[in-house]
């Protein structure tokens, strides 16, 4: 997508505070923090949202959530730590490339909103 931000983020072109990168992945510090440790993780394929992830994205999207726990733990909140995909505007996404927000660092409270 020309004009996703998370793909220009992902292509290097707009810096991030970037946590972990590989070929599939890329996570970096949420800009605008909701908890004390507030990072996305992001595929550097382009999926509009949680619910276009197809068959052959299983995988990736498995890797994904599983690497969220690996940096979890590794910078401090991994013995307590929210995992929140959006899917729509409704749901407050506001950049339409799939994203897992992690957040941690304080006391979470339920519902979530």
């Amino acid at each position: 997508m020309n004009d996703c931000l998370f793909c220009k983020i992902a292509k290097g072109e707009i810096p991030a505070n970037k946590l972990y990168e590989d070929d599939d992945l890329l996570a970096f510090w949420d800009i605008s923090p909701q908890a004390p440790k507030h990072f996305l993780i992001i595929p550097k394929k382009h999926i509009k949202d949680p619910a276009s992830v197809g068959a052959d994205d299983a995988a990736l999207i498995g890797t994904l959530i599983r690497k969220a726990g690996e940096l979890a733990a590794e910078n401090g909140i991994g013995n307590g730590f929210r995992l929140v995909f959006n899917n729509g505007a409704e749901a407050g996404q506001t950049v339409f490339h799939i994203h897992l927000h992690v957040l941690g660092g304080r006391p979470m409270a339920w519902p979530p909103g």
